[in-house]
């Protein structure tokens, strides 16, 4: 199936802008393209982790309709008012960073990673970026307490890059993410597809959820999930994405369930509440999803020092509802379960309004109970999961 074909096709969502990109060399010039890319580059640069996870996103389409880096026009749009210059929807911008003061407007850059040849960047458009200003805009803090905010100061380089790109090849990583068009390809016609992202193991409560999910009144007879968990960078507390993937591996094995479809996505996350819950749901929506499952602070993180949450509990989700329909989308709002002696996962409103005995395992219980050898409940854990998180200790 061609990418045309995928994005053509009237029983799946439109991508978002109208067009599914591909910057991919096609095949029988990719050899070609790296030979010449390699003897006619300006400069070869290394991409970050997180470079290049937003090079393969650009590439294979899920920034669409993203041809290359944001311009600083589309970058001020974009961090001023979550909207590019054209008026697009865009929740966070998509730039490439470097340090090197000698990369001039004009030059083509061969974008490297771990070895590979990713992309050929062709620098349109260089600046110094206010990271305050992006900082205020995109997370709504300039506190170093925030993790998008430290990584913008301290991780990213002095100068912003935009321009096309070609792409050469895709990161070679120990999870395989499928592109929107091979997503496409195995979704249902004509029903609608709900999008589930996580950046954590999957336990029992999540997966009552995004399977109840499927039940909403908004949601299609026959509809699947898409659980689509974030495997690229992510808050330095969190679990390595290789151990994650391996979790995600056993459980699609144990559950087997033909109403879910399972993917990878190379995201890095910023951890920016409402701004990312936008970004999150147009990512979704190129790659075939309709509806999008909107968890309580989706996203958010809190301050190491005070305890105190960055974002309220609802506004990822309120914000993402004002936009949806502009994106032709709809959400979910995520169930509030609880795990109940009686009835077994039920809504916290249904067990207090009925007086059932609720069951409680903190994360940081549950961590400790994986250190020491300690038997994990099942109605908190796929024992699947407890395997692959206590061989990774």
């Amino acid at each position: 199936m061609t990418l045309a074909n995928t994005a053509a096709r009237s029983d799946l969502i439109a991508p978002h802008g109208g067009s599914l990109v591909d910057l991919m060399v096609p095949p029988d010039q990719r050899e070609a393209a790296v030979e010449e890319a390699r003897a006619s580059v300006d400069r070869v640069l290394e991409c970050s982790h997180r470079n290049a996870c937003d090079v393969e996103l650009l590439i294979v389409g899920g920034f669409s309709p993203l041809r290359g880096f944001m311009h600083q026009e589309d970058y001020d749009a974009v961090v001023a008012g979550h909207r590019t210059t054209s008026g697009l929807l865009f929740g966070l911008p998509i730039v490439f960073d470097t340090d090197d003061a000698s990369v001039a407007v004009g030059q083509r850059l061969l974008l490297t990673y771990q070895g590979q040849d990713l992309a050929v960047l062709t620098v349109e458009s260089r600046w110094e970026p206010d990271k305050v200003v992006e900082a205020k805009g995109c997370y709504g803090t300039t506190s170093l307490e925030h993790p998008a905010v430290r990584m913008i100061a301290t991780e990213r380089g002095r100068y912003y890059l935009g321009g096309r790109l070609q792409g050469l090849a895709l990161p070679r990583r120990v999870f395989p993410c499928s592109t929107p068009v091979q997503v496409r390809a195995t979704l249902p016609a004509g029903q609608d597809v709900v999008a589930f992202q996580c950046r954590n193991p999957i336990h029992r409560a999540h997966y009552e959820l995004f399977t109840r999910a499927l039940e909403a009144p908004n949601v299609s007879k026959d509809a699947v999930v898409l659980v689509h968990p974030t495997c690229g960078p992510t808050q330095e507390d969190d679990i390595a994405g290789e151990v994650r993937f391996a979790t995600y591996e056993r459980l699609a094995a144990e559950v087997d369930n033909p109403r879910i479809r399972w993917a990878y996505l190379p995201y890095a996350m910023h951890m920016a509440g409402p701004r990312e819950a936008l970004q999150h749901m147009i990512i979704r929506k190129n790659y075939g999803c309709t509806h999008f499952i909107i968890g309580r602070d989706m996203a958010g993180c809190k301050s190491s020092l005070t305890g105190e949450d960055f974002y309220g509990p609802y506004e990822a989700q309120d914000f993402a509802r004002d936009q949806a329909t502009e994106l032709g989308m709809e959400t979910v709002p995520s169930l509030n379960l609880v795990y109940t002696e009686e009835e077994g996962y039920v809504t916290a409103e249904h067990a207090q309004a009925r007086g059932l005995h609720i069951r409680k395992l903190s994360g940081t219980q549950f961590r400790q109970m994986l250190r020491g050898g300690e038997e994990i409940p099942e109605w908190f854990a796929f024992r699947s999961v407890v395997e692959v998180l206590r061989a990774a200790a």
